[in-house]
């Protein structure tokens, strides 16, 4: 088993938050949080990095910084679409195999973290690969905020087939046995006729219900692997996540 041989790594990108207005430009310590975002996923050392913009101000700082970014169509109803319509631009001949998808409000994300979301892409018959972490909050379990990634690890196993995704505390266990639940992280690998298909397809009714996109790929039969990590990387949406992450990353 081999990985793709031409990966790239998009990151998509857009100003508009409710909970933090202009959120990719937010500052931390003289540069943007999307330049931020783009160097770790520069040190993962997987491919090029291209950063999927539906503004030109994002496009803008980018450059700035020495990167590459591709501005795209503002409407986008999701990432995944985003990142789909950047890859027919810089890419219209099919060059890139795989396709990595990393979250432009991750700053403090440690490279490692990338790689590990590649790495099921080795099994040719993985379709997408994503992340998990064993919850150990006790209320992260019954949190409906945070997505649980059915899964079963086996002993000495870092990858794993998915089953389902959910809002919901599952698998179910009686709440008192100990056995671990997984809290999904939203990166993923996908290789690239995988996310041709994924965005062809209509939301389904499961993805509806949940308002989990990923539920869309598993209801038409397509494969999503699994490997677990260790941390939840800090996600920056409200203004007290983007002094934290300004804490974090201060210079020494």
């Amino acid at each position: 088993m081999t990985l793709p041989n031409s990966p790239i790594v998009l990151i998509p990108a857009r100003l508009a938050s409710t909970r933090l207005p202009d959120k990719p430009l937010a500052d931390i310590h003289g540069e943007p949080m999307i330049v931020h975002v783009w160097r770790r996923a520069l040190a993962a050392g997987i491919g090029p990095v291209v950063v999927a913009a539906a503004e030109a101000e994002i496009v803008e700082a980018v450059e700035k910084a020495g990167g590459e970014a591709v501005l795209t169509r503002p409407e986008h109803p999701s990432g995944t679409d985003r990142i789909h319509e950047a890859l027919e631009r810089i890419d219209p001949e099919g060059r890139h195999d795989a396709v990595v998808n990393v979250q432009g409000d991750l700053p403090t994300i440690d490279p490692q973290v990338i790689r590990a979301v590649f790495a099921p892409l080795a099994d040719p018959a993985v379709d997408i690969a994503t992340l998990a972490v064993e919850i150990e909050d006790p209320e992260e379990r019954v949190d409906p905020n945070v997505v649980k990634a059915v899964t079963s690890f086996a002993p000495g196993a870092s990858v794993a087939r998915a089953l389902y995704f959910s809002r919901a505390s599952v698998p179910w266990d009686g709440g008192d046995s100990g056995l671990p639940l997984y809290h999904h992280i939203g990166l993923y690998a996908y290789r690239r006729a995988a996310l041709e298909r994924f965005v062809s397809l209509l939301a389904s009714p499961l993805e509806q219900r949940e308002r989990l996109e990923q539920l869309r790929a598993l209801e038409a039969g397509m494969r999503i692997d699994v490997a677990r990590v260790d941390t939840v990387p800090l996600g920056v949406d409200t203004p007290a996540l983007l002094e934290r992450a300004r804490r974090v990353l201060a210079p020494a």
